[in-house]
């Protein structure tokens, strides 16, 4: 037996079932606020910015092609370099950090655009005042340390990370978790439903058993409800005779 749901029937169940599936969607959101608001840790995000430029002006129109395509050519290298142990421990020590070059690492991101000279590092920390202090010194330290690296002397610092008055976290986001366990509420609750409903085995309509049965349903027998006994039932003529 082929059984047909069409899009009326899941309006149906979903009708049926609605304080089940609202239910779920409240606790979802509900938990995921708390966890979202009062669990997990903000994660605040400092970037400075670098240029990686010849400093010498008095060159020729050839020369500074030259320059400028070698600059790019580092860009890469130096990309590994800043998150290097070497750079990492100088930025510990001047901070008197806690931890070591490999988990200061982690926090690090460093980025730069294609064909640009322009190198991003962001940093993130669970203080928005150490992400900036980390952020600056690692620019100032890597600039200082490239010439003695590699030989050349062509980073300078474009921008420098602030702190600003009422820093705002990048992680988490509130909105976005919040907005994401409703949809997710909503479909489990949706989903559950559905389940409940195909697991439930019990006719539900005069169609239903005549397509099991295959046989028309010649008559329906209703429920009755017993009216109490309001008043004594009356005794036999028999009692009280003499």
């Amino acid at each position: 037996m082929e059984t047909s749901i069409n899009l009326q029937d899941l309006l149906t169940i979903i009708r049926k079932r609605w304080g089940l599936v609202l239910s779920i969607t409240v606790i979802v959101s509900v938990t995921t606020a708390i966890i979202s608001y009062y669990v997990l840790t903000p994660i605040y995000q400092a970037e400075t910015q670098i240029l990686v430029n010849q400093k010498s002006t008095n060159i020729e129109q050839y020369q500074w092609v030259q320059n400028n395509e070698a600059d790019l050519r580092l860009i890469n290298t130096y990309n590994v370099i800043i998150t290097s142990p070497i750079i990492l421990s100088k930025v510990i020590e001047k901070l008197e950090l806690d931890q070591t070059p490999e988990s200061l690492a982690e926090q690090i991101t460093v980025t730069s655009a294609n064909n640009s000279q322009v190198v991003n590092l962001v940093v993130m920390d669970k203080q928005a005042s150490k992400a900036v202090e980390i952020s600056n010194t690692l620019a100032e330290v890597f600039k200082k340390e490239i010439p003695v690296l590699m030989n050349v002397d062509n980073i300078k610092i474009l921008s420098v990370a602030k702190l600003g008055e009422n820093p705002i976290p990048v992680k988490p986001n509130k909105l976005m978790n919040i907005t994401s366990a409703t949809v997710i509420g909503l479909m489990l609750g949706t989903i559950l439903a559905f389940l409940l409903e195909f697991l439930d085995k019990r006719f539900k309509s005069e169609q239903e058993i005549e397509e099991i049965l295959g046989l028309p349903i010649m008559g329906l027998v209703g429920s009755i409800a017993l009216e109490k006994k309001t008043k004594k039932s009356p005794k036999s003529h028999k009692e009280g005779r003499v």
